[in-house]
């Protein structure tokens, strides 16, 4: 490139800091790689051959994009920069870990985080590989021997209905099983079976969504009621009816791989959900 610009040998010698005699080698040995000249010397002029002038912007290109690259992993190894990525379970509502969030970037200005929505089984997947490195999802029973644990908080379920019915208080045994709208992402329901009133029979109809948010519209445009965590229904009380014998619960937990080395940052978020004041979260 120096060559190129300068069209003399000297002088690109003295812009790259090295000795002549090396930096014609380096070009002979660059035109032996490409196999021809680059370059017309002459004794006072020397200008690129056909060969140089097809080669140089593609050699430009390459010469930029390594330069790039040195940059970029200075910067990723720079103790200001990191990269945290989080796995995080569908039914997992972002209002319960945003403080931590929040407080670990302040910790780490030059954090980036990086937050993965799966199903729980899927997180899992990913931990094991490597793909993240702190997960937060109920616990699904995994018995792998090389998963850390910690328990952040337990929580009951809530029936959503939806405004028009301006129910005060059901009981789930007098719920049509069909108007449930499936959460088939949830680690506690997805697997629940809801028992018919007596004299129903048949399946008339039964919605599906695929995200929490899309259950709540379903409720709302009254298509059918929902049964969530109470962490997420805190922020539903407009749709939340009071019932007595809804008996589910979950523990909502951290993980992590054991005897696998975490970032600073991981580490530090690990230890903001440890200390967090979970008592009015479920």
């Amino acid at each position: 490139m120096a060559v190129a610009d300068t069209l003399n040998f000297t002088r690109a010698a003295e812009q790259c800091n090295v000795a002549q005699p090396s930096l014609s080698r380096a070009v002979k040995k660059l035109e032996e790689e490409l196999g021809g000249d680059l370059f017309r010397r002459e004794r006072n002029r020397t200008h690129l051959s056909e060969l140089g002038r097809t080669m140089h912007p593609l050699l430009r290109q390459t010469f930029e994009a390594a330069i790039s690259a040195k940059q970029q992993a200075a910067e990723y190894q720079s103790p200001d920069h990191s990269v945290l990525r989080v796995g995080l379970s569908f039914t997992v509502h972002m209002g319960s870990i945003a403080p931590m969030l929040s407080e670990l970037t302040r910790a780490f200005p030059g954090l980036e985080l990086r937050l993965i929505r799966k199903s729980a089984q899927d997180i899992m997947v990913d931990l094991k590989v490597g793909d993240i490195e702190v997960a937060i999802m109920a616990d699904i029973g995994s018995d792998w021997d090389r998963l850390d644990r910690w328990s952040l908080f337990e929580e009951g379920f809530v029936l959503l209905t939806p405004p028009s019915q301006n129910l005060t208080a059901t009981q789930i045994a007098d719920i049509d099983p069909d108007t449930v709208i499936a959460r088939p992402y949830c680690e506690v329901t997805a697997n629940h079976d809801f028992v018919s009133p007596a004299g129903t029979t048949g399946r008339r109809r039964r919605h599906e969504a695929s995200c929490d948010e899309d259950a709540v519209g379903l409720v709302r445009s009254g298509l059918g009621v929902a049964i969530m965590p109470a962490s997420i229904g805190r922020h539903l009380t407009d749709l939340v009816t009071d019932t007595d014998d809804l008996e589910l619960t979950r523990t909502v937990r951290a993980f992590g791989v054991a005897g696998r080395q975490r970032s600073l940052a991981a580490n530090g978020f690990l230890k903001l959900l440890r200390a967090a004041d979970w008592a009015h979260t479920g």
